[in-house]
């Protein structure tokens, strides 16, 4: 059993999920024509799967990763299906309007995530999460045209849930920790990259709305 305040053991074991679990579906989410966000649910007392998903777009525009991962983990029979109190939810990547909403309401009370919003559109080419928390959330200050570049895109901890960037857990362990770990992180981004590769390459053949 992890720790959740162990925060060396608890990232190496969310690394252990993107890469085990998450990654391949993604793979094969990927090579039908979806992006490469994906999803896990686990268990706090034990950080064992519940769920893991990746984007399905090509099915359903609303079915992102983390989307995906919640709509799986409700079908699951009701004895079987922890309270989502009672669970961890980790993201790829930083999740969007749509799937920071799917995660309120559907009552979870945390998320984890690796890569952030700026990587989502400069290191993977996909700008719309930042570009619709901005134009249709950040409403501009009084007399003014847009909101403030500077302003946060949403509260990352609010009386709903917390949220915690893996990256940011990482840069603040001691040193031996921190390097063991980035020597991982750079692994995990290496395997996106070419996953992404894949995306772009194929992108915009299957119909999805943002792609």
């Amino acid at each position: 059993m992890i720790d959740l305040h162990d925060t060396p053991a608890l990232i190496s074991r969310l690394f252990d999920v993107i890469e085990t679990d998450i990654a391949a579906r993604t793979q094969a989410g990927v090579a039908a024509g979806n992006k490469i966000f994906g999803a896990a649910i686990l268990r706090k007392d034990d950080l064992s799967l519940v769920v893991a998903e990746t984007n399905n777009e090509v099915e359903n525009p609303l079915w992102h990763g983390e989307m995906h991962a919640i709509k799986r983990f409700y079908e699951l029979p009701a004895g079987e299906r922890p309270s989502p109190k009672e669970c961890l939810f980790l993201a790829t990547h930083e999740p969007c309007s749509l799937c920071l909403s799917g995660i309120t309401w559907a009552g979870f009370d945390n998320f984890y995530f690796l890569f952030s919003h700026e990587e989502s559109r400069d290191s993977f080419a996909i700008p719309y999460d930042i570009q619709i928390l901005r134009e249709v959330y950040a409403v501009p200050d009084p007399g003014k045209n847009e909101a403030p570049p500077d302003r946060p895109l949403y509260n990352r901890t609010n009386r709903f849930w917390q949220s915690h960037d893996i990256t940011r857990m990482i840069a603040s362990l001691d040193r031996g920790n921190r390097e063991a770990l980035l020597s991982r992180l750079d692994d995990v981004a290496a395997l996106y990259a070419d996953l992404s590769a894949v995306y772009q390459k194929g992108k915009g053949r299957r119909g999805i709305p943002l792609a």
